[in-house]
């Protein structure tokens, strides 16, 4: 069935910094190349971290200096919330992150997944985890089926810098749904971070993606596997870009979308995906 074609590409060269806008990506089983392949480690924390525990990070901007591969991570460039930049692979990267964040930070590229330390998670209490979903008193914890149980234990699946999966696909149905509940909310696709935005064919299909579940969604040769609805948390409140603070758009999710909002694939079929290209769930 046909369910729209691409309207944008997004890949995110560090991880919780605003990313680059694609016209074309050659997807491989890792998803985008280059995409997370930098991170940011905590070193006061001790673990790496993101934009819950870090929210300044989406004051920041990534893009590569070159095209990455499956195999290799290019150096990028990194705007600093003073508009500033600095490469990577500067040797005071690090320094130069640190006083623009306000704490001591490490920049990582993508590691083996041999190196287990590396990824290892800290400890949550079931109050830090109420608090990084934006979870109020009441609210129930959002449905964790699909997660990889790696993750309690982890940061990300070891090898990666991704959240759960390899590609984030949003509809611009689910996201006009949520408008009639919170008319001056701006559901600004950035906001939520997603590798491919589809422009839905039909726009009354409010929750188009809850219906994807363990379907295979085609773009040309390309073949992605629907794995899980993708829980929301406090990242989506965040300031960034031209878009202000407002945790009424993750409370709208809560109450409205079960706490989710587009879902996670994996990627069956590997090929090249561009922007206009048609969009079949089956």
């Amino acid at each position: 069935m046909q369910i729209g074609s691409i309207q944008s590409l997004w890949r995110y060269p560090v991880k919780s910094m605003l990313g680059e806008k694609l016209d074309t990506v050659s997807v491989g089983l890792l998803g985008f190349p280059g995409d997370r392949g930098y991170a940011i480690r905590d070193e006061r924390a001790g673990e790496i971290r993101g934009a819950k525990k870090i929210p300044n990070l989406l004051q920041c901007s990534a893009r590569y200096l070159e095209p990455p591969s499956e195999t290799r991570i290019p150096p990028a460039e990194v705007t600093l919330p003073d508009r500033t930049t600095v490469r990577t692979d500067a040797a005071d990267a690090n320094a130069r992150l640190t006083q623009a964040l306000g704490r001591p930070l490490t920049l990582w590229p993508r590691q083996p997944a041999e190196n287990i330390d590396h990824y290892r998670r800290k400890e949550r209490t079931p109050n830090e985890i109420r608090e990084i979903l934006g979870l109020e008193e009441g609210d129930p914890f959002p449905s964790f089926e699909g997660i990889p149980e790696d993750l309690f234990q982890y940061v990300s699946p070891l090898g990666t810098y991704f959240d759960a999966y390899p590609l984030h696909i949003l509809t611009t149905a689910s996201l006009r749904s949520l408008v009639p509940h919170y008319p001056e909310g701006q559901f600004a696709p950035e906001r939520f971070r997603p590798n491919i935005v589809i422009a839905s064919t039909d726009a009354s299909n409010e929750k188009e993606e809850e219906s994807w579940k363990d379907k295979v969604i085609h773009i040309g040769e390309v073949e992605l596997q629907v794995v899980v609805p993708t829980i929301r948390c406090v990242m989506t409140t965040l300031p960034q870009g031209h878009l202000p603070k407002d945790p009424r758009v993750l409370r709208t999710l809560v109450h409205h979308h079960s706490q989710h909002l587009g879902v996670y694939v994996t990627v069956k079929r590997t090929g090249t995906i561009r922007l206009g290209d048609g969009v079949k769930v089956r």
